[in-house]
């Protein structure tokens, strides 16, 4: 989970990037709108979205993934399509100002680096911006509740959110528009802190159980899980029973079994799955 996307295109030097940051649960998306406006910058990147005064104009929300694997990865601009989105929509705003929201200096390395944008010109605690007593509220309030807060309104939230919207919170600027000010409280589908590791061990305990219970596969000799670029690849050598005529729909079913099962429950991009059948028993 730690590998960034290879990125070979040029850097996008008329993006200057601030960077705000502070651990998970802390207030940062509850100040990112205010600490902006103070700055003057007109775009935030938070969470996979790219957010112009409370409007989100590009991105996809890692919120609206339904595990914890594809929500880090979506986070750091690890898809493909995604990163190459959101830095074609910089690109053609710029020159401008982002300010990246991140739990940690590394995390912010890591999205600048898949972006292809500058390091940050100044990297904002949210120390700086919230007293103590306020960071332990926000802290104990994401950890009874389980709520983030996006800095966009509700009405954009709706299009781009998977788990359950559970309120608003409105700051008022009287010359800002009807929806810039608002930020939208909401539920994801799961809740994690720190890092996330997934064991090449789990994948191979995963996919041994649905080999076992496959149609015609009579056991697992060999089991290899390789960690390859933006993902995995996996290796599976089995005894098959049945008729020989069969044996290249067994090998595609159990391909198909163990990568929708991998993809789904482990959110790893599988990149190849290689079905060996080695042994045959015939009846």
């Amino acid at each position: 989970m730690k590998a960034d996307v290879s990125n070979n295109e040029p850097t996008l030097s008329g993006v200057r990037v601030v960077a705000f940051v502070g651990q998970a649960g802390t207030g940062k998306s509850q100040r990112a709108q205010l600490v902006a406006l103070n700055l003057g910058i007109d775009y935030v990147i938070d969470d996979g979205l790219v957010i112009r005064r409370g409007q989100i104009v590009c991105g996809r929300s890692a919120k609206a993934e339904k595990n914890q694997v594809r929500a880090i990865r979506r986070a750091l601009f690890q898809f493909e399509d995604h990163r190459k989105a959101v830095r074609s929509y910089l690109e053609k705003v710029s020159p401008c100002e982002v300010m990246i929201i991140a739990t940690s200096d590394e995390m912010v390395s890591h999205i600048v680096g898949n972006l292809g944008l500058m390091q940050p010109e100044r990297t904002i605690r949210i120390e700086e911006v919230a007293s103590p007593e306020e960071i332990l509220n926000a802290q104990k309030e994401r950890a009874q509740k389980g709520q983030h807060v996006i800095p966009v309104s509700h009405v954009e939230v709706r299009k781009n959110f998977a788990g359950k919207l559970v309120g608003r919170l409105r700051v008022l600027w009287s010359d800002r528009g009807p929806h810039e000010g608002e930020k939208t409280i909401v539920r994801p589908p799961f809740n994690f802190y720190g890092d996330l590791r997934i064991d090449p061990m789990a994948v191979e305990q995963m996919g041994r159980f649905i080999a076992r219970r496959s149609r015609g596969i009579e056991k697992v000799l060999v089991f290899d899980v390789k960690p390859v670029e933006e993902g995995i690849a996996i290796t599976i050598s089995v005894k098959a029973k049945g008729d020989k005529r069969n044996l290249l729909e067994t090998g595609k079913d159990l391909r198909e079994k163990i990568l929708k099962a991998v993809s789904y429950f482990t959110g790893l991009e599988v990149k190849r799955i290689d079905v060996q059948i080695q042994e045959v028993e015939i009846p």
